[in-house]
């Protein structure tokens, strides 16, 4: 699988502010990038650059083979971009737009519409397609514009906050949809504040702080290497009572309950079935063995409260 989207070294300035410092990612074909980050992070400023409508300070980057400096009409013609402020015209009704942003794209006008009416019935707008867009609920211009970004069929998309302002019925079929588009041709980027949506559609997360991009990874192995190992649960059918000194050697209590205990390990498919074997020797029903989820929203927290300015960014 070759790159899609590929960033070295991408910086922007604006005057004295770096808004954007040396970032480096790469999201391959049929792969989903979430890049998350605090409010002024540089998000926003980061897929500007990777869509060409900001030119970089310093750095490259190439989106589907194209260079976002020298190529910049290609890599637009890559891009389906969703950004916060979607500019619709509000006195259009919505196949008119999409039929306007179809001819801008190059579409074939018999193209263009049937791509607009499977887009809005893909996304619950058919019934409102005589309204004008003026009249359109938030939630519904978000939609909109979603699939406007989609009309072309491009290979990359940047999608910032897909599922801004949607009810959760919304917002379940935005995220099935970007699912979908999941293809070996095709690679996304998505920028959200909604950390389980993140864990939910990407393969590898990427937190941006400051302008710098300071941990990069997929979900599993951030969890690992910001959280440590695996916290399990034992549930039992009584009181613990010699329950933990019947854990074999080497598993060691974190915290219990009455019925409960809790033990990290780094190799849960060994520990665990010692830990059933020993609980069965010592007599004790055991109700359930599990997994304590840890969520992305620990990775995030932990990450935007501990590391420091200039810390050295984690792969």
């Amino acid at each position: 699988m070759g790159a899609l989207i590929e960033a070295s070294g991408l910086t922007k300035q604006f005057d004295e502010l770096t808004a954007v410092e040396d970032v480096t990612l790469r999201v391959d074909q049929g792969q989903i990038l979430a890049l998350l980050g605090p409010n002024g992070a540089g998000k926003t400023t980061t897929i500007r650059m990777l869509a060409s409508i900001l030119p970089p300070t310093r750095g490259t980057a190439q989106i589907a083979g194209y260079d976002v400096l020298t190529q910049a009409h290609r890599v637009r013609q890559s891009v389906g971009l969703l950004t916060e402020h979607h500019g619709l015209y509000t006195r259009m009704r919505p196949l008119a737009y999409l039929g306007f942003f179809g001819r801008t794209y190059g579409l074939p006008r018999a193209d263009a519409e049937a791509r607009a009416g499977d887009l809005l019935e893909r996304f619950g707008l058919q019934e409102d397609s005589h309204r004008r867009l003026g009249h359109f609920s938030r939630g519904m211009r978000q939609k909109l514009a979603l699939a406007r970004a989609m009309l072309h069929d491009p290979p990359v998309l940047l999608l910032d906050e897909p599922t801004s302002a949607m009810d959760p019925a919304s917002a379940r079929m935005v995220r099935q949809s970007i699912q979908a588009l999941r293809t070996s041709h095709r690679a996304i980027i998505v920028c959200t504040h909604n950390l389980a949506e993140a864990e939910a559609l990407a393969d590898r997360i990427a937190i941006i702080r400051k302008g710098r991009i300071v941990v990069l990874g997929s979900p599993q192995d951030l969890k690992q290497e910001l959280l440590g190992d695996p916290i399990m649960e034992l549930r039992l059918s009584s009181p613990l009572d010699g329950a933990v000194r019947a854990l074999p050697r080497g598993i060691e209590p974190l915290e219990c309950g009455d019925t409960w205990l809790r033990y990290r390990t780094s190799n849960p498919e060994k520990a665990n079935p010692r830990v059933l074997e020993a609980m069965s020797r010592a007599g004790l029903s055991v109700v359930t063995l599990s997994d304590v989820g840890r969520s992305l929203e620990e990775v995030y927290l932990r990450v935007v409260s501990d590391l420091q300015p200039g810390e050295e960014v984690r792969r």
